[in-house]
């Protein structure tokens, strides 16, 4: 029981602060997953990349994966309520002060000045999923190879305005002949 709560609190604290989405929140839960010593480092990286492949929120559904994996459904379920439960409640409460607040300076300069941060966040994981083995990954060959696949991405992204689903379709060919 002590370890349903503790999935909970945990995954409510980090629902609290999920600005920018499910990418931004990675590194707060592999600090957690680690601390708590639910997983391991690679673990962690093959379970949010099963999770980024799902349907749905990368944060919720590696929410409900390592609940799963420490405590079976009922740690799936309580992981997944206590992700989901702060965006349920602040979506519903910000929802009619936004609608009374939209045009307001404060609001906007708020929602720039929360851009930086959500930058940050998502470019560290990416950067820490990318060196998952730390710096010497740079000397290997498949570490060069997905760098040239996240540089063709961004630039059938941004200069051709290639459909999303398009690129992802590419990237998974390139994947396959490549690796």
């Amino acid at each position: 029981m002590m370890l349903l709560w503790q999935l909970f609190i945990s995954f409510l604290k980090i629902g609290f602060v999920s600005f920018g989405g499910g990418y931004a929140v990675i590194p707060l839960i592999q600090h957690d997953s680690e601390q708590y010593g639910w997983m391991a480092a690679e673990p962690f990286r093959q379970t949010v990349s099963l999770a980024g492949m799902a349907p749905g929120s990368i944060a919720t559904n590696s929410a409900t994966l390592i609940g799963y994996q420490v405590a079976g459904i009922p740690g799936a379920a309580m992981a997944t309520l206590g992700i989901v439960l702060p965006s349920l409640v602040l979506v519903i409460t910000l929802a009619g002060l936004f609608y009374r607040l939209h045009g307001s300076q404060v609001v906007k300069s708020s929602f720039y000045g929360l851009r930086p941060i959500v930058t940050g966040l998502i470019a560290y994981a990416a950067i820490h999923f990318g060196l998952g083995s730390g710096w010497s990954a740079l000397s290997e060959l498949t570490t060069w190879l997905t760098l040239l696949i996240g540089a063709a991405v961004f630039v059938a992204i941004v200069r051709y305005k290639a459909h999303p689903l398009l690129v992802i379709l590419g990237s998974a060919v390139m994947g396959i002949v490549l690796f």
